[in-house]
């Protein structure tokens, strides 16, 4: 049986004006800001005016460890957003926006699939409302500003050895991770060794999806460190007088977009930090917004639930107060087969064993999530490929955990195909159960948080940090650094750092490599392992295959 493309799915689904979108969330016309017809920015005044309602119920939902045979987050969080409303629940979804590299390099987009989308994909997945060129403009405009003082007399006596703030640019380009500046004479300034970060890493992201309005942005913008003089003492971004006018450059980029899923149902897609190097969740601003006009919110945290919901849980919910009732944990039988040893081109086929040899993920992640205290429930994405007897031993596999295991079949048949989930996610979510707490305090060492994550989330024997770097964590303290929370930065494919150990693999280390200071994000990024704040392409990248046909219409995205 042959099955539509995401991308045909999308360019036939019946769009409401979002004028009517936002009068389903209460949002009258002159607080909603549009792009065209299908997409708009919610004004700061509506929100401003919202804040003193009850919140609703918040939903994660998160994964097991992604494989290349795909687990499906996006698409259940829209699946279930819809089987909620579908139940006569008052639902919407928040997601994060796209980042340009992965769509032309090899990860593909984010909006969802099947029946189970955020529509306009297409324009989701490109430019959008041009959050993320705000985000790169205001970034780069700092680094312009840095280089600029330095050239002018360097009145605040920057040691242009220590100048820690890089350029970001939102596409994967190896050739840019170590670059020199300021090449070819007096003219053009002092020539100096940095590089190029990709913009979803960039502590701008992390700030606009952290601050809770314009002032806080601006205070946060404001804290960032960007460089170092020669006795050690920081220097601030507001030192440069960068903080104002990066503030305007993200002004509108702060305020969410509203959107809607194939079956008209309200979504905020805003913000887009990555969840491998950076925080991995849509804005604080979109999700504490929802939590006013819904009586349910989904969201998702990026990559598997060792990055993505431990930085929910540890960072976002942290920082704005928030506390999850329920968590739905994504799987899919292909992904638990390829746990268990199944090379790519065999996940078809059968194989109950290979499912039970790769359900020890699972397992990890289940336990992970419910030292949070917020109870977990297993949602099966379905594939066609998939038999009664492997979904079956998912299902009493997830029960010997102490948890249950849903199968879900939205990609398919949409709303029909989750309402069996929502109904159970929002009976716990009303049972008011959840018993949420970050996993460690604020006071303990930054260190010892490290330990406390490769410990007790990727079950690691140790970490491994040369004493320059616990010198420098050391330092952070006595500067007053010590209280905040902690950024892995490490593989998405393992709970260790090497990305081909599968499984729930025990006995491993975690190198730290470097730590960084995201003053006014308010983290350490613990950047572990080989993994990058600029990716490279493939060999093969998508860009290959992207094109406008003869019709007009983009080729190749999806």
């Amino acid at each position: 049986m042959a099955f539509k493309t995401d991308i045909e799915i999308a360019r036939e689904a019946k769009k409401k004006p979002i004028m009517e979108i936002g009068a389903k969330l209460g949002i009258d016309a002159e607080h909603l800001l549009p792009y065209g017809h299908d997409k708009a920015k919610v004004s700061q005044e509506f929100i401003n005016s919202v804040q003193d309602r009850e919140n609703g119920k918040l939903i994660l939902v998160t994964a097991i460890n992604p494989t290349p045979a795909g687990e499906g987050k996006t698409t259940t969080t829209v699946g279930l957003g819809d089987g909620l409303n579908a139940i006569g629940k008052n639902a919407m979804v928040c997601i994060r926006e796209a980042s340009l590299g992965p769509n032309f390099g090899m990860k593909g987009g984010a909006a969802g699939g099947g029946m189970a989308q955020i529509v306009p994909m297409e324009e989701m997945n490109l430019h959008f409302t041009g959050d993320f060129h705000a985000i790169t403009s205001a970034h780069n405009l700092l680094s312009a500003m840095i280089d600029n003082h330095i050239y002018w007399g360097n009145e605040l006596e920057i040691d242009e050895r220590r100048v820690t703030w890089r350029r970001v640019l939102d596409m994967n380009d190896r050739a840019l991770r170590d670059t020199v500046t300021s090449l070819g004479g007096v003219a053009n300034g002092f020539p100096r060794q940095t590089g190029f970060d990709i913009t979803v890493a960039s502590e701008v992201m992390a700030i606009l999806c952290l601050a809770k309005d314009l002032n806080d942005l601006q205070t946060r913008l404001g804290d960032m460190i960007v460089a170092y003089r020669r006795d050690r003492s920081p220097i601030y971004a507001r030192d440069i007088k960068a903080d104002g006018a990066m503030t305007v450059l993200l002004r509108d980029a702060m305020q969410p977009n509203l959107v809607q899923t194939l079956e008209n149902n309200p979504a905020f897609v805003h913000g887009g930090p990555f969840a491998n190097i950076a925080h991995g969740c849509n804005s604080v601003t979109a999700t504490t917004t929802a939590l006013k006009l819904a009586d349910y919110v989904v969201t998702e945290a990026g990559f598997g639930a060792d990055l993505g919901a431990e930085k929910f849980m540890n960072i976002k919910c942290r920082k704005a107060g928030l506390a999850p009732d329920v968590v739905v944990l994504v799987a899919t039988i292909r992904a638990m087969k390829m746990n268990g040893g199944v090379a790519k081109a065999d996940l078809g086929a059968e194989n109950v064993d290979a499912v039970n040899e790769g359900c020890s993920n699972l397992g990890r992640h289940i336990g992970n999530l419910k030292q949070f205290g917020v109870p977990v429930v297993v949602g099966i994405n379905h594939f066609v490929t998939d038999t009664d007897a492997e979904v079956q031993a998912v299902i009493d596999y997830v029960e010997t955990q102490g948890a249950e295991a849903i199968l879900c079949q939205h990609w398919e048949k949409g709303s029909e195909g989750t309402k069996a989930l929502a109904t159970r996610v929002a009976e716990i979510a009303d049972a008011g159960v959840s018993q949420f707490a970050p996993l460690y305090k604020d006071e303990l060492p930054l260190f010892e948080k490290i330990e406390r994550i490769a410990t007790s989330i990727y079950r690691a024997d140790e970490v491994i940090a040369d004493k320059k770097i616990r010198d420098q964590l050391r330092a952070w303290e006595e500067a007053g650094y010590g209280h905040l929370p902690v950024c892995m930065a490490k593989t998405q494919y393992s709970f260790s750092t090497d990305p081909n150990l599968r499984g729930a693999p025990t006995g491993h280390s975690v190198p730290v490599r470097e730590v960084r200071l995201s003053a006014g994000a308010g983290f350490i990024v613990v950047i572990c392992g080989e993994i990058m704040t600029m990716p490279g392409l493939p060999r093969k990248p998508a860009a290959e295959n992207i094109r406008i046909n003869e019709e007009g219409l983009v080729e190749g995205l999806f």
